[in-house]
């Protein structure tokens, strides 16, 4: 089978879908496997590294008859015409907010996968793009806090005194805020964290973290994902959470809605209550973000609070990301093309969650 590696087109995104060492895998399986000319090179991975792995670097225009079409960003709606019939499209697509965009590649006879649609079970877990690049972005979001903050994470006893701890306040306990638990940890600081699931409070704690608990209101989970809060349930996690809010140096909220805008979980009374010089790292600012003044991509002072935007962060740690998103895709590819021949089994549960459209029919809606 031939396989199509794209170039991202995405501003500032340095990742690549598929590393220079599952190329070799999949061409030891029998695939022929084509990568864009430069493709790698934000991760540091040279058109002769993807050559000596087996593959075979060509320009866009050289990439017309692929049965597989793989990348790790959503393309724009026109790229579906440059593909042949009966290929597969695999990248994340985030099918629930871009309908339009499933209904250009399915007028096209051109099947997809979604790589955020892979379901949150355990046979699924080495396949989960969402879940390994969640992990580096929790990674990346402490970092980032401690370059905006001015004062150090770790207590610091001198000869000239002693230095207190920075008090890191995390919103949202999935696969980033874990990840973001145990950095600031590490780093010396005094972490709480807060989270929509009760079932989280052990994990937080296993992680040397403080749980505030929302007594008397839980929501809970579902397919893996925390539940939209209920208004009653943010009435009583404001309460709860204002005074760690009012102390917290840095503030990092993850929590995102599959499909829906962000939630807001520091609004503007809140972030009046933040000290000056504090840093709060809005991981959702791409979906709208978690807090009311938050501005994707951009840093900003309000109040003497500093709002960091974050946008893409697992791109700053591209090396890395890439290698733990190739290694996803080489885990579907050996479900879906053991052989080297596509197999797209409905009846299989992985199959069923993320194929978005095949053979001129949409399966799932947003």
């Amino acid at each position: 089978m031939k396989i199509a590696v794209l170039k991202e087109t995405r501003a500032g995104e340095n990742r690549v879908a598929i590393t220079p060492q599952v190329a070799k895998s999949l061409t030891q399986m029998g695939n022929e496997v084509l990568i864009e000319s430069g493709a790698g090179l934000g991760s540091h991975f040279s058109n002769e590294m993807y050559t000596d792995a087996g593959a075979v670097v060509v320009d866009r225009g050289a990439m017309n008859d692929a049965a597989m079409y793989v990348q790790i960003n959503m393309p724009e709606a026109a790229v579906a015409q440059s593909l042949p019939k009966g290929s597969l499209w695999v990248s994340l697509m985030y099918h629930r907010s871009n309908a339009d965009l499933i209904s250009a590649f399915n007028a096209e006879g051109v099947s997809v996968l979604s790589l955020d649609a892979i379901p949150r079970i355990s046979r699924a877990q080495s396949m989960d793009v969402l879940s390994s690049q969640a992990n580096l972005a929790g990674y990346r979001a402490v970092i980032e806090g401690a370059y905006h903050l001015d004062k150090i994470f770790p207590m610091l006893m001198t000869a000239a005194g002693t230095v207190t701890p920075a008090k890191v306040l995390i919103f949202g306990v999935g696969v980033a805020g874990l990840q973001a638990i145990a950095t600031a940890k590490r780093l010396g600081s005094v972490v709480e964290a807060t989270d929509v699931r009760p079932e989280t409070k052990e994990q937080v704690q296993s992680l040397g973290g403080k749980f505030i608990e929302v007594k008397g209101v839980e929501v809970g989970s579902e397919g893996g994902y925390a539940k939209e809060a209920t208004e009653e349930y943010r009435a009583a996690q404001r309460e709860a959470v204002n005074k760690s809010l009012a102390q917290a140096d840095l503030v990092i909220t993850t929590a995102l809605v599959p499909g829906r805008k962000a939630p807001i979980l520091v609004d503007d009374e809140q972030l009046g209550l933040m000290k000056s010089g504090s840093v709060l790292i809005d991981m959702a600012a791409e979906q709208g973000g978690n807090c009311s003044q938050t501005e994707a991509g951009k840093v900003k002072v309000v109040g003497g609070v500093k709002l960091v935007g974050a946008v893409n962060m697992p791109s700053e740690l591209s090396a890395n990301a890439s290698e733990l998103f190739a290694r996803n895709i080489w885990e579907l590819l050996k479900l879906v093309a053991p052989k080297g021949e596509l197999i797209l089994d409905r009846n299989d549960e992985i199959v069923q969650g993320c194929l978005i459209c095949s053979n001129g029919e949409i399966y799932h809606n947003a």
